[in-house]
């Protein structure tokens, strides 16, 4: 069962966009066993140039799905955030199977909370790790983080924070901004 926590930014949640959200995200209902509720986390915003952003994420036993979508129109983007998470489900189901099929006899290897894969939702998206970089973490703070970050132009770069020891990393945001992850 998929319970709902719908929050509107600038925007009313009516009735009709309430229903709307709790059908098509419900589609995904069919892929988690009986017994297992989540909860899904819908935050719908409206900016003043008349853009819409649906964002949605479901926290699972083994695995956080997370979409968003922004356009023009919300009844859109909540269609392609459904689309998105149902890929993502499909995904990690299917390489869940292909990870355990060896080491579970039964042949049902999946996390306890999603439905038992059928054939017909077999994916055929096998991932292939082509490079592997071995790399010592410096002790830094995030600031620093950012400049290394900058200077060898990636998108994110993994550090040890100085102050709590942590493992850390700091990435660019696709609005511009930059975020950071902080480990526990």
């Amino acid at each position: 069962m998929i319970k709902f926590n719908i929050r509107g930014e600038n925007v009313e949640v009516t009735e009709a966009i309430r229903t709307y959200v709790e059908d098509k995200i419900g589609k995904l209902e069919k892929y988690f066993n009986d017994g297992h509720d989540v909860t899904a986390h819908v935050n719908l915003k409206v900016y003043t140039e008349k853009r819409s952003k649906v964002e949605v994420t479901i926290p699972a036993k083994n695995v956080t799905l997370r979409a968003e979508d922004t356009s023009q129109d919300m009844y859109a983007s909540i269609d392609l955030v459904e689309e998105k998470l149902e890929r993502q489900v499909r995904k990690f189901k299917t390489r869940m199977n292909r990870k355990n099929k060896l080491s579970t006899p039964t042949g049902q290897a999946f996390a306890d909370e999603f439905a038992p894969l059928d054939a017909a939702d077999e994916i055929a998206d096998d991932v292939k790790i082509v490079r592997t970089k071995h790399l010592a973490l410096k002790p830094m703070d995030a600031e620093e983080a950012v400049l290394q970050m900058d200077m060898l132009g990636h998108d994110f770069y993994v550090f040890t924070d100085a102050d709590t020891n942590g493992t850390n990393v700091v990435y660019k945001r696709t609005d511009g901004n930059i975020g950071l992850i902080e480990t526990e």
